[in-house]
C-alpha cells in the first residue's frame, strides 16, 4: 500500500511532459530501436510536413504577395507548436527551430521540382514510407508495439522526446 502511495506521489511531482516521456520510453528501451528512432522520427516529421505542405491551398486575395507563405502545413505547425507549448515552452521553441529548418529544406525540394526534379510530394512520400518501415523494424526488435497504437498523441511526443535528451545533455531545463 505504501509503495503504491510513493509511486503515485512521484508521478504527481513530475511534469505532464515527463509523465508522457516515461510512458513513451516504456516501448523504447532497446538501444537499436532508439538509434532507429533518432533517424526515423525526424524523417517522418519532415516527410509528413512536406506531404501536408503539398496539399493544394486556396488562393486568398487578401494575402496579396504573401499567398504562397500560407498552406495546410501552416495549420499543422501551429497546432503542434501550441500542443508542445502546453507541455513545455522550451521544447516548443526548439521544435520551432527544427520545423523552420525542415521548412527550408521542403522549399528547396520545391525549387528542385521546379528545376525539373521529381515532385517534392513524391520525395516526401518515399521518405515517409521508408521511415515508417524503419520504425516498425525498430519496434519488432524492441518486441513492443509502438506507443501511438495505444494513444495517438504519442505521434507528437516522439520528436520532443528526442529533443529532451539533447536538453538533458547540454543542461537545458525544459
Amino acid at each position: 500500500m505504501k509503495k503504491d502511495q510513493n509511486k503515485a506521489m512521484a508521478i504527481e511531482s513530475k511534469s505532464k511532459v515527463d509523465v508522457l516521456f516515461d510512458k513513451y520510453a516504456e516501448s523504447h528501451q532497446n538501444h537499436t530501436n532508439e538509434i532507429i528512432h533518432w533517424i526515423c522520427v525526424p524523417l517522418i516529421v519532415f516527410s509528413l510536413l512536406g506531404l501536408v505542405w503539398a496539399i493544394p491551398f486556396p488562393h486568398l486575395e487578401f494575402l496579396g504577395k504573401y499567398n504562397g507563405f500560407l498552406n495546410w502545413a501552416s495549420f499543422l505547425i501551429a497546432f503542434s507548436l501550441y500542443y508542445y507549448f502546453t507541455l513545455s515552452p522550451v521544447l516548443s521553441f526548439l521544435m520551432l527551430w527544427v520545423i523552420s529548418l525542415m521548412s527550408y529544406f521542403i522549399v528547396q525540394l520545391e525549387y528542385w521540382q521546379t528545376a525539373g526534379g521529381p515532385a517534392f510530394w513524391l520525395v516526401c512520400a518515399v521518405i515517409f514510407v521508408v521511415a515508417w518501415i524503419g520504425q516498425f523494424i525498430g519496434h519488432k526488435i524492441e518486441g513492443k508495439k509502438p506507443s501511438f497504437l495505444e494513444d495517438v498523441k504519442f505521434l507528437l511526443i516522439g520528436p520532443i522526446w528526442l529533443l529532451h535528451f539533447i536538453c538533458k545533455k547540454v543542461g537545458l531545463r525544459y
